[in-house]
């Protein structure tokens, strides 16, 4: 889980950083820390211990019911291809690939083909 002097957000680019996630840039999105690929945001901090990443709604609804303890939605992101995430209570080898899939989804196909490793996590 996170060190003691690692912040989340050091945290989430340390993974996407170790994962060989290309053209990753940092910024902000909404007012709050973000990744994204080509300028299209992947993942953002929402507030502190909670991430938002972009997901495919099917693969949403499933890890929801799988795994509520770690992902989660509000009113606010319902029918929308993003989910919540629970940084306190993840792994990080969980947490690498829901990045993973998240910049497959938001990068462009050529780019995203390039990527070693199945294209479905």
């Amino acid at each position: 889980m996170t060190g003691s002097h690692e912040t989340d957000f050091e945290r989430i680019v340390r993974l996407a950083q170790a994962a060989g996630l290309a053209e990753v840039m940092t910024g902000t999105c909404y007012g709050t820390p973000a990744l994204a690929v080509r300028g299209k945001t992947f993942a953002r901090m929402k507030e502190a211990g909670i991430l938002v990443v972009m997901c495919a709604r099917e693969e949403k609804e499933m890890l929801i019911e799988l795994a509520p303890e770690l992902y989660f939605e509000t009113g606010h992101y319902k029918g929308w291809p993003a989910m919540l995430v629970r940084l306190g209570v993840i792994s990080d080898l969980e947490l690498t690939q829901r990045l993973i899939a998240a910049w497959r989804q938001k990068a462009p196909k050529r780019l995203a083909a390039s990527f070693p490793g199945p294209a479905s996590p």
